[in-house]
């Protein structure tokens, strides 16, 4: 199958690399420029196997698609769009673009902890069930049907980084290429989200990070390790 990747980091370029092992033809990789004259993982990988690779900013300016990406998009010809991890938002004319359309992964168990940062909220409430979720990709935000999901349990002392290295990221890897093998099959389901247990939470940032030490022991404990080790709680102490 014609695969366009629309991604970055170490994440994307494990899904990139195994959907190649698989056979697939990776036509395209959409992913960010450099930063401090670095490549992204993904973008570097796709270079060196010769694979078209293409280094926006963005998609779009004032709400407005631009053309002329989209045209590089149009000329490759992508059967499905796969965006293992993906920080920008992308046209519906892309998304909607290939025969099979477009999958994305979110590592929560949809239709709960919608948003960018799944999994610090994941830990910040307490959850005793993590997971991931591959769905396919509409207009809404993390709001596509349901493809494949995968839970499991979340230890008292997760953190964002153990919970993402255990689980997260080799069974995300493996999750994404099962799923685009059961497109491949004709298998692929298509199961409408909840709305009942849906949560949206915004991104967490420094600013929002800091410690209440008025809360309970359990939900200071929670917030410590739902923000490490990105963005990091925070708090005061002596007037630093």
């Amino acid at each position: 199958m014609k695969i366009a990747v629309i991604g970055q980091s170490l994440f994307g370029q494990e899904v990139y690399c195994h959907l190649r092992k698989e056979g697939h033809e990776v036509v395209g990789v959409f992913t960010v420029p450099d930063k401090d004259g670095k490549a992204d993982p993904l973008g570097l990988e796709a270079e060196k196997d010769g694979v078209p690779v293409f280094k926006l900013s963005r998609w779009r300016v004032k709400g407005q698609t631009l053309p002329d990406v989209v045209a590089k998009y149009q000329a490759l010809g992508a059967e499905l769009n796969v965006l293992p991890f993906c920080s920008q938002f992308i046209p519906m004319e892309v998304i909607n673009a290939p025969h099979h359309g477009s999958i994305i992964y979110h590592p929560s168990l949809l239709p709960r902890h919608r948003g960018a940062s799944a999994i610090n909220w994941t830990l910040i409430h307490g959850d005793k069930k993590g997971g991931f979720t591959i769905f396919w990709a509409d207009d809404g935000l993390d709001t596509g049907d349901l493809l494949l999901q995968k839970e499991c349990e979340i230890l008292p002392d997760d953190t964002v980084s153990t919970l993402y290295n255990r689980f997260l990221f080799p069974e995300g890897i493996k999750g994404m290429v099962q799923a685009v093998r059961l497109i491949a099959e004709g298998k692929a389901p298509r199961l409408p989200q909840p709305e009942e247990g849906a949560t949206y939470e915004g991104i967490q940032k420094k600013e929002t990070a800091k410690i209440n030490w008025e809360q309970p022991a359990e939900a200071i404990h929670n917030w410590i390790r739902g923000n490490d080790k990105v963005p990091g709680a925070w708090t005061e102490a002596c007037g630093q």
